[in-house]
């Protein structure tokens, strides 16, 4: 990736978020490591091609880390980094914002 020139932090954040997805991924991380197939039951709806490349993306961001213990089968493990956990904190506030007003988004035109 080359250099980015943002508008402000919103613009910057917004950029590592990057869609629907990367925010859900991360909140389900924040409980703790999980294994590609918990996160793939617990992100509901997204696919399974989608989940690869959004986890690459976090991962590549510094936000994720990816663990690969060798066994027999493989079994690898995601789970938040210490910047990945520092914009959770930043998300929080917003994710309550969102609790808050649910039903009265849900029920716009």
């Amino acid at each position: 990736m080359g250099k980015r020139n943002y508008t402000c932090g919103l613009d910057a954040a917004i950029d590592v978020m990057g869609g629907k997805w990367k925010g859900l991924i991360l909140f389900w991380l924040d409980d703790g490591p999980l294994r590609f197939g918990e996160l793939r039951r617990t992100v509901t709806g997204i696919s399974e091609r989608m989940l690869i490349l959004q986890l690459r993306e976090l991962e590549a961001g510094g936000l994720v880390h990816r663990e690969v213990h060798q066994q027999v089968p493989p079994k690898v493990e995601y789970s938040l980094t210490e910047f990945g956990h520092s914009l959770i904190t930043a998300l929080t506030p917003l994710g309550q914002w969102g609790e808050d007003h649910m039903e009265r988004l849900e029920n716009r035109p």
